[in-house]
């Protein structure tokens, strides 16, 4: 029953209900692109081409001749996306390659909290905002009580051996056990931001909370340069 409410190629489980609802600011932001300009070119850091097929289907991207390039450090997950409607580069989020204000918007949907350190994501951010005339970025809530990632409570204040030593002896969320050294790979990698974080890497943006139950669940950052 759990994992049925974390399926998201469930298209009535919890989570794809949530990312749908959630959708449609990002469906008119783009709509306003292409009233204006005809298109919508946006800049996907860390997507999937299976994100864009739920939430708005084939006929709609067309109809708004969106074309997204999907931006990703491995091409693990990506597939073959239609060519008509993708492109694919490998390259790190953070140091994108990519003049200013070339995409009409860039995207990001629960990334930048695997990104890394403080550091790395003020540079994540940096270059985000940079190569995009919009943007709209996603993330979990720090506070909400239910870790989204491996799905266990309260899992981003535990100190980081607890962390490492459940990520060696439990199969948590998405993540199986591993490692000593793998586990310690994925607590660094997995620092989920708090609302001033965020409005300190996006002061000049529109912050939206989603609840769920009353509770922050997770954030998302608005904006144009």
């Amino acid at each position: 029953m759990m994992s049925n409410l974390f399926n998201y190629a469930d298209p009535n489980s919890l989570v794809s209900r949530l990312r749908l609802r959630r959708s449609q600011v990002l469906r008119q932001l783009i709509a306003d692109v292409t009233a204006v300009k005809g298109d919508c070119r946006v800049l996907d850091v860390g997507g999937e081409s299976s994100y864009w097929m739920s939430i708005f289907g084939p006929d709609w991207l067309h109809a708004n001749r969106v074309h997204v390039t999907l931006l990703n450090h491995t091409d693990e997950y990506v597939g073959k996306p239609d060519p008509e409607l993708f492109a694919v580069v490998i390259a790190d989020g953070c140091a994108l390659p990519y003049r200013d204000h070339m995409f009409d918007l860039t995207h990001s949907n629960s990334v930048i909290e695997h990104v890394g350190d403080g550091p790395r994501q003020r540079r994540f951010a940096e270059e985000f905002r940079r190569v995009g005339s919009r943007y709209y970025l996603q993330t979990p809530a720090r506070c909400f009580p239910l870790e989204p990632h491996v799905r266990f409570p309260w899992f981003q204040y535990l100190p980081s051996a607890a962390r490492v030593w459940l990520f060696q002896h439990l199969s948590l969320g998405s993540y199986p056990r591993v490692s000593r050294e793998r586990a310690e790979h994925f607590d660094r990698e997995l620092q989920l931001l708090t609302r001033r974080r965020l409005r300190n890497l996006f002061p000049d943006a529109a912050l939206r909370r989603e609840r769920l139950f009353g509770l922050t669940k997770s954030y998302m950052v608005v904006g144009r340069n």
